[in-house]
């Protein structure tokens, strides 16, 4: 359970971006972007982005939470080979693919007294207006030490308040201490 707790914890909240998000946007019926419009959403976006590294680096769990669709979503944690290997060896009944929600997430991130440093490459986005996708690879520090890697990809919904994060999966390969 320590094992499940700790990459969990470390794994989702490495989400975090300041990069610039990049985008390309889904060709229209007449092949034609609304210039204007895509400019928005991506900056939109990079907001909902930027909001969701502040509210994990200053522990504040009820920001993070809203910047979720509130009915819900995906959130799932997909193990490496390797550390799905690990905790097999650890324990028989570990799962590669485990289900967690962003509500459990936000409490983790409102009673932590760690030091986060995620940092994210390779940034990669997709909007038609509607939706978006991000992507990215990872690395998180703890208290200026490597716990998580792999790459992330967000699912985020426009509706009437704006851009929230409808999905998240993320590849896991936590460090082995």
């Amino acid at each position: 359970m320590k094992f499940f707790t700790r990459s969990f914890f470390f794994a989702f909240t490495i989400m975090i971006g300041t990069a610039s998000f990049a985008q390309s946007p889904l060709p229209t019926q007449t092949d034609k972007a609304d210039p204007s419009s895509t400019a928005s959403d991506s900056v939109d976006v990079q907001h909902v982005i930027d909001a969701y590294h502040e509210a994990v680096l200053t522990h504040d769990g009820s920001r993070l939470a809203r910047l979720f669709i509130p009915q819900g979503g995906m959130w799932l944690n997909v193990l490496s080979e390797e550390a799905y290997a690990r905790a097999k060896a650890k324990s028989p009944d570990a799962v590669k693919v485990r289900v967690g929600s962003f509500t459990d997430f936000a409490k983790l991130v409102s009673t932590s007294k760690a030091s986060f440093n995620p940092t994210h490459t390779h940034l990669q986005g997709n909007s038609d207006g509607t939706i978006a996708s991000v992507y990215f690879d990872f690395v998180f520090l703890v208290d200026g030490k490597e716990q998580n890697r792999g790459s992330e990809t967000w699912v985020l919904v426009k509706g009437t308040e704006g851009w929230k994060i409808a999905a998240i999966t993320y590849s896991s390969n936590p460090h082995v201490s």
